[in-house]
């Protein structure tokens, strides 16, 4: 099994990266390679995932279960994740400036997150609703709202 210390040059030609944006750790997967740098997740496909777009990512011994904020799922085989798991994490994490979660009266919960894309400005907010909730519903988002904007008063953002 070989241990690759350095990105094929290739691959790393073929990123569509930002200016000042660079490679802190890559995994071969099965349909190429999954590179993180420090601005965002490249899957293997190429599809470029900024950090403060990742809902959720998640690692069993198969590798990668990706969520974005918009409810897109992504998978990526990973037989050896390397340093990946940590590198996302640590990214994802700093991406959030607030995250809490509301009861709503009577009908379950909802996630109120503030993000930022890394050394930026902050974004704006995401409502993640509890499961089982209808994020459509016109009543439900009002109170979602409510929520929010207490939040947003107690925490002065």
């Amino acid at each position: 099994m070989s241990f690759l210390r350095r990105l094929p040059a290739g691959v790393r030609k073929s990123l569509i990266t930002e200016r000042g944006e660079r490679v802190l750790t890559f995994s071969a997967s099965d349909g190429g390679y999954v590179v993180a740098t420090n601005l965002a997740l490249f899957l293997s496909d190429g599809t470029r995932v900024p950090y403060e777009t990742i809902d959720k990512a998640t690692w069993d011994e198969e590798g990668l279960r990706l969520i974005t904020t918009d409810g897109e799922r992504r998978r990526e085989r990973l037989p050896e994740p390397r340093l990946l798991p940590e590198t996302v994490r640590e990214r994802v994490n700093a991406t959030i400036v607030v995250n809490k979660h509301v009861t709503l009266p009577g009908r379950g919960g909802v996630r109120l997150v503030a993000r930022r894309r890394p050394g930026g400005e902050m974004l704006g907010w995401t409502l993640v609703f509890d499961d089982g909730l209808d994020p459509e519903d016109p009543g439900l988002r009002a109170l979602a709202e409510q929520a929010l904007e207490g939040v947003r008063r107690s925490m002065g953002v």
